[in-house]
């Protein structure tokens, strides 16, 4: 990994602002959750989608740090079929939510704004499923609020290790923002070709790091990188690994072996960047520690199951829902 690429989807500040990408890049209707947080209004857009008949349960999906809801298209459609309905946020400071110029980003603030959004539409209970930076939200949000989880998915999550333990060095939320402020297409598309897809490219992986890269042009590019420095600093700050043995939700765990996402491998010697991210042995350990879990591992895939495989992946989402049941 030669690029320290951290996304965040540019969006609104407070309830009208200008959007570096519009509701007709998500697979449906967008709904607006109003709320109070650290003394500011902000709003939390989400995807509310109902099956046709009643639904057997409720799916919450959490997007991860480079993508915004919309990248869940194909599961949506895939979790609605089976009967589910299907709750999906984007998280303040990612997609069509607020892109507030000043807030402290934590998961468990996330969670909690999960949370709320849960409490506001009347549902009690939950299965989560969280893709990337989505699998740190979801863990840390089965940990504040076990009540509240059926099932713990968590598809090639990051943070299954410890980067700062590692060596990775603290870098400033403002050196941070620096090195966001020049990103472009060209920039995303290297990191993400070497880091998701083992140097394969098509035109579907291309629509989301072109998604990303029209963030930088917009009028909000600005605020964008800033909270993308923000939202970098809590994924490297705030390690969940730690508390892996304290889930108390069945959990699975699906992991694309080809996998190798690791932030801040270019800051550190050769030798430890060739450990860190290897999904091959990460998976495996994540599965050891988490009590009452599941592992479910993708040979020849990559970071991105949903999107490179996704025929592979909703065969096994469906037994692990079925078996929730």
């Amino acid at each position: 990994m030669r690029y320290l690429v951290l996304f965040i989807s540019a969006c609104f500040f407070i309830i009208s602002p200008v959007m570096a990408i519009d509701s007709d890049d998500y697979p449906h209707p967008v709904k607006a959750f109003t709320f109070e947080s650290q003394q500011q209004t902000l709003v939390m857009q989400y995807m509310d989608v109902q099956p046709e008949a009643k639904p057997k349960g409720i799916v919450m999906l959490l997007h991860g740090k480079n993508f915004t809801g919309a990248y869940w298209h194909q599961t949506i459609d895939f979790l609605v079929a089976d009967g589910y309905r299907v709750i999906v946020p984007d998280q303040v400071g990612f997609g069509l939510s607020s892109l507030p110029k000043h807030y402290q980003f934590s998961f468990a603030q996330l969670a909690a704004n999960s949370n709320a959004l849960l409490t506001h539409l009347k549902i009690d209970s939950v299965t989560l499923l969280g893709h990337s930076m989505g699998g740190m939200l979801a863990t840390r949000f089965a940990l504040q609020y076990p009540e509240s989880v059926r099932q713990l998915l968590l598809l090639n999550p990051i943070g299954l290790e410890d980067w700062r333990a590692m060596g990775v060095p603290y870098v400033s939320i403002d050196k941070l923002y620096n090195s966001e402020q020049n990103k472009n297409f060209g920039d995303i598309k290297i990191y993400q070709q070497e880091s998701y897809y083992a140097g394969r490219w098509n035109n579907d992986y291309a629509r989301w790091a072109q998604l990303l890269a029209s963030s930088y042009q917009a009028r909000q590019g600005d605020r964008f990188a800033w909270n993308m420095a923000l939202t970098s600093d809590m994924v490297l700050s705030q390690p969940v690994v730690y508390e892996f043995d304290q889930i108390s939700v069945p959990t699975t765990l699906f992991i694309g072996t080809r996998d190798r996402t690791a932030i801040g491998r270019n800051l550190v010697d050769d030798d430890t960047a060739e450990q860190m991210g290897d999904y091959t042995q990460l998976g495996k350990k994540a599965a050891k520690q988490i009590p009452n879990s599941t592992l479910v591992e993708f040979d020849d895939v990559g970071h991105m199951p949903h999107i490179e495989a996704p025929e592979r992946f909703f065969s096994a989402l469906k037994v692990a829902l079925d078996q929730g049941l």
